[in-house]
């Protein structure tokens, strides 16, 4: 089994106290965000866990005790460094500054397993194809045999995004096709494999991939392991990636992210930091009575030889 800890909010950056917590007892609960009263357990243990996937715009905080993790279990990394500023991305660092961390991070992980997400691909007034054409290729150039890939989506316009970003400007067919055009042209410059995923759409004759950005394909090549050969269902449409187990929490994530599909709002997830309790095994509050704990399934699907 694949565990996520980063696609529901950003653990490295807010919680990775309680994240290294969770490695170190050997066990995680994550509460169902459909079912609030369901809980389950999964064991944080290599044996089942064949792959731990990382995904956050500051790894700054975690890295001195990245060890503890990298030592016992396979990882990939996921680091997304976009074109916006604090109008957009309050709580995120600098392109510069998250350009110096990824930096540090790939002496601690090596190259290939840290992947660059430029994503959500969006339009504003002040954020134009323009912008993102020359930031990417000023992003990219810097990044240049530093990361295993590049992954990029466009932005996808939940009810809630048109609510807390009002100013953002639909994507047309031809918005889309000129990004692509330019991205890939960008990437191929560089030596950067790039790819879409969570996007509709064929943009395969710019160079770009259609493809998962979490594959065993892509884990077992990043840590030299074998996998069964096994269909990938991906978590919505447009998506290819194999199934994870995520232990993180709608609703929790402090970067107040205007395009943010995981928060409601930014202010739903400050109120919510106060129930955080490093000691925990939610990331969340505690356990109640009322709480009906299952243990999770995990299958491993790696080939040991």
């Amino acid at each position: 089994m694949i565990i996520n800890t980063g696609a529901r909010t950003d653990t490295v950056q807010y919680y990775s106290e309680w994240l290294l917590n969770r490695f170190e007892e050997g066990f995680v609960y994550s509460r169902n965000p459909l079912f609030p009263n369901k809980v389950i357990r999964y064991e944080l243990d290599p044996k089942i866990v064949d792959c731990v996937i990382f995904c956050s715009k500051n790894y700054e905080p975690i890295l001195d005790n990245l060890y503890k993790i990298i030592e016992k279990f396979n990882t990939y990394f996921y680091y997304t460094i976009t074109a916006y500023k604090k109008d957009i991305e309050p709580k995120v660092p600098s392109i510069d500054k998250s350009i110096e961390t990824l930096m540090k991070l790939e002496k601690i992980t090596g190259k290939n397993k840290i992947a660059w997400r430029y994503d959500p691909v969006l339009l504003t007034k002040d954020y134009t194809i323009d912008y993102h054409t020359k930031t990417f290729d000023y992003i990219a150039k810097q990044l240049n045999g530093h990361i295993d890939r590049c992954i990029f989506s466009f932005v996808e316009m939940y009810k809630k995004l048109k609510y807390n970003m009002p100013e953002i400007i639909p994507l047309s067919e031809d918005d889309r096709n000129i990004l692509a055009y330019e991205l890939g042209k960008t990437a191929k410059k560089y030596g950067i494999t790039i790819q879409t995923c969570g996007t509709n759409g064929i943009f395969t004759q710019y160079g770009i991939n259609q493809s998962g950005c979490t594959t065993l394909d892509i884990l077992a090549k990043a840590n030299n392991i074998k996998f069964r050969n096994l269909k990938h269902k991906g978590t919505r449409n447009g998506c290819h990636c194999i199934e994870s187990r995520d232990i993180g929490a709608y609703d929790t994530c402090l970067n107040g992210c205007k395009y943010c599909y995981a928060n409601v709002n930014p202010k739903k997830a400050i109120d919510n930091f106060k129930f955080h309790d490093k000691h925990s095994p939610l990331l969340l509050g505690n356990i109640k009575e009322t709480d009906i704990i299952q243990e999770g399934s995990q299958k491993s699907f790696r080939i040991f030889l």
